[in-house]
Parts: C-alpha cells; structure tokens; sequence
C-alpha cells in the first residue's frame, strides 16, 4: 500500500496542521483580548503559551501533541519545556520585524499567531538529539549567567542593574544593527573553524588566515580600479586564494610530513603575523592614515559593498551587503555536509578514518582539500568589515577573530544554524557590554560569561553525549530482545 506514511506515534500530518492551526488562531486572539491590560510583549507570550494549551486538547490533536510516550521521560520533559519557550521566542521575533511595518497591536498579533503555531509542530517534530543539544546550550547558558551574577556580587555590584542595563543597550536599534554585523564575521570564522572540527581536524590558524588574507585583498583592491562587480569580485577572490593557501600549507604538512595541524597552525599564525608586520609599512604596502596609523591604499568605492540602511528601525548604522554571504556560505556549509558526497565523506573519515579508507576514500586527499576549504573560508571572515566598513586594512583592523570562532564553533555544535545563534549570542555580550563601562561597571563581566557559557557548555554536550549514547544501547538491547522472543 502506497501513501504518506503516519508521523512518529500515529499522528497524521493534517492533525498536527488542525492543531497548529488552532493553536494559532487562540494565540492571536488571547494576545489581542491581553493586550488591553498588559504589555504588548507579555500579551503575545500569554497568547502564545495558550495556544500551546490548547495544542494539548484532544479537539487540537493533543493526543497526537502527546505522542512521545515512548520516549524516555527526560526527552518528554525537554520537548514540552522546549516547545514554549521556542514558540514565544519565534512569536517576539515575527512581532519585532512585522512592528517595523504595522501597528503595535497588529504587528504582536501576528507574533502571537505564528508563536502559537509553531509550538505544536516544535513539540512534535524536535528531534531527540537536537532537544537535548538545545537543552544542553540553554543549561549553559544559565549557568553562566549565575557564574556572572555571582561575579557581580562578589564585586559589590547589583546584577540585576548590570543585565538590565546591557539588555536595554542591546536591544537598541544601532546595536541591533552592530550585532548583525559583527555576528556575520564571526559566524565565518566559526564556520572555517566547523569545517576542521567535522573531519576531526582542529584549525587553530583561522586567525592567521583571515588577516593575512584580508590585507593583501585590501592591498590588490587599492591597487587597481575596476568596474563595480568586477572590483568586489577580484578582491574577494584574492582573499579566499590566500586563505585557502595558507590554510593548505598546514595540510600539506600533514599528510605529506605527519605534522600535526595544530602545530602547523600555530606557527603559521605566528608566520602571518610577522610577513603582515613586515608588509605594512609605508615603503611596501602602506600609507599614512590619520594620526599615528598606517595602512593599505582605500580601495576605490567601485570595490565596496554597499550596506541596507536600517533607518527604517531607527538604526544611524547601516547592515553589511556581505551579511548575506555569511547566510550564502552557511547554506552552502549545510549543503556540502548533508548532501554531497563530499560531505558524507569528509564525515566518515572524522568519525573513522580506517573504515573510509577501507571503503575506497583517499584520506590524505580529504584532509588535504578539508584544510584548503576551511582556509578559504577563513579568507573571508575580514571581507564584511573591509568592503563594508574600514576599505583598507590598517593597524586598527580587527583582530583576534580566529579564536573567537573556536569557542562558538563549540558553542554551536558545529551546525550551521546552532552556530549563527551562537554567534549573534556572542556578537551581543561584546555589544551590550559597552555599556558597563558609562555605569562603572567593568565591561569584561560579558568575558566571564563567554567564556563560562563555552567550558560549560562542553561539560553539558559531553554528560547529554554520554546519556544519548547509553539510550541507544538500550534500544537496541530491547529490540534484540524482542526480536529473540518473537522467535
């Protein structure tokens, strides 16, 4: 018999849409009825988490809602904690962006709708690792927040006024801006550094890579004058040559010498910095630029990448042209895992590399072109900043990016979309801290509590490791067992 098949635990696909659907519709009108006497954001919560409630009556399909029965009781408990929290989260979100356009009232009942929709197909769809992996980041998370709460305390400073303060600067039109921008360079380094990570490879020389590559695509870039696309297309392609060359000499040595990469890495950082010191100065690559700093010629504006302006929101600062190739690269990084052959070999040989190369895959070869990618990626963590911001590269230029793409590779799991959240995660701590300083607050709490939410969060994926691992084994113990019986 031929059909779409039932969805996990009998539920039929209409049911869970009925049930969506009516769960949004309750949410709309709850967030509506609450918005005469609360916030506009607390009404949209409450709507949203009715429709939740109502997700879970039988009229909605809540028996189907509630069809995780054979699933251990933690995974139950996350997915019903999960479901909410995530519904409203994606209700404020639809509400933010649709109040750019529409009425407060209008604008949060649309949020309210979709937040209430999206909960019963999140209760039902999440999956069992990726319900323990967002349970595990959202531990981390708190945890780190009581880390720094206690800091605070400990330093005689209220920490409820600390996290007001950076959620209220934040959360402002101009930062939001910010955070999009420096989350998309971040997201890149993070991405070069996931690209290693998922062939077992640990590519510490991101940092090297990128400013290498970003200076000498700022020295090509104003060194000659093209048309528009043409100017954007050839300083974009010297920077992700250089990094995927310098990144390539690390796998080279690899294969060729057996030198591990980290190593390679490290002193190739200390390479790049050096052959970076050396080229700029004003007799090779460098110009004066204001008072005391030096850098590469401006590159012609027929070689920048025009910006979205944001004034719309109320934001001075304009949103980077090249956000869009961090989305472009992430969409492709997915891609390349999920539905490649190369991704499905680059997987195989991380996880087992004798199995790969027993099943016909050139290890060497993977490694090889694995670190190359990873470079040429890391060549393009500096082009946001470069082509929509500064123009040249000079002793202020960013730094430090490399590592900082580490620590939210492991934040987010090494997955495209776990990463960009881990990065806009990161891009707000660093913005919404400035603020410390004007309430004499010192700003570096925000690094106590990166760095807290990262080692904790490593604990917390290795204890849900660990767990997912023991649970499969006694799943298949059970099946066998049945299987035994049966004949």
């Amino acid at each position: 018999m031929t059909g779409t098949p039932p969805a996990p635990g009998g539920t039929r696909p209409p049911v869970i849409a009925l049930a969506a659907a009516a769960s949004g519709a309750a949410a709309a009108i709850a967030a509506v009825l609450l918005d005469l006497f609360l916030l506009a954001p607390a009404a949209l919560a409450l709507g949203a988490l009715a429709g939740h409630a109502l997700g879970h009556l039988p009229l909605a399909g809540g028996r189907a809602l509630a069809a995780r029965t054979a699933e251990p009781p933690l995974i139950r408990g996350a997915a019903a904690v999960l479901a909410p929290v995530l519904g409203v989260a994606a209700g404020l979100l639809t509400a933010v962006v649709a109040d750019l356009w529409l009425i407060e009232p209008a604008a949060y009942g649309i949020g309210a709708a979709a937040g209430g929709a999206a909960t019963p197909l999140i209760h039902r769809t999440l999956g069992r690792m990726l319900a323990l992996a967002i349970s595990a980041v959202a531990v981390a998370v708190l945890l780190s927040l009581l880390v720094t709460a206690l800091v605070l305390v400990v330093t005689g400073v209220d920490p409820l006024f600390a996290f007001t303060a950076m959620l209220d600067h934040g959360t402002k039109p101009d930062s939001i801006v910010t955070i999009a921008n420096n989350g998309s360079t971040l997201y890149l380094s993070a991405v070069a550094v996931a690209i290693g990570f998922k062939m077992k490879l640990f590519n510490i020389g991101v940092d090297g890579q990128y400013r290498l590559a970003a200076l000498l695509a700022a020295a090509v870039g104003g060194a000659v004058t093209l048309p528009p696309v043409l100017h954007q297309a050839v300083i974009i392609t010297v920077a992700v040559a250089v990094g995927g060359m310098w990144a390539g000499l690390a796998g080279y040595l690899k294969v060729a010498r057996g030198v591990s990469e980290v190593i390679s890495t490290i002193m190739l950082n200390s390479i790049a910095t050096g052959i970076t010191a050396y080229l700029l100065t004003t007799d090779r690559l460098a110009v004066e630029i204001g008072t005391n700093n030096i850098g590469t010629p401006e590159i012609a504006e027929s070689g920048w990448v025009p910006g979205f302006p944001m004034g719309f929101m109320g934001a001075r600062v304009d949103l980077f042209g090249l956000v869009l190739l961090a989305a472009a690269v992430g969409a492709g990084y997915w891609w390349m895992l999920n539905r490649s052959r190369f991704g499905f070999d680059l997987r195989a040989t991380g996880q087992a590399p004798e199995a790969a190369r027993a099943s016909g895959v050139d290890v060497k070869r993977m490694v090889l072109i694995t670190m190359i990618i990873s470079g040429m990626v890391a060549g393009l963590v500096g082009m946001p900043q470069l082509l929509g911001d500064s123009h040249y590269y000079a002793l202020d230029f960013p730094v430090g990016l490399g590592f900082t793409g580490i620590a939210i590779a492991l934040l987010g799991r090494n997955h495209p979309v776990g990463i960009a959240l881990a990065a806009l995660f990161w891009s707000f701590l660093d913005q919404s801290a400035q603020i410390l300083d004007f309430e004499g607050i010192p700003k570096e709490m925000a690094v106590v509590t990166q760095a807290t939410v990262v080692l904790t969060v490593v604990v917390v994926y290795e204890v849900v490791h660990r767990w997912g691992r023991r649970y499969e084994q006694q799943q298949v113990g059970r099946e066998l067992g049945r299987a035994e019986v049966a004949s």
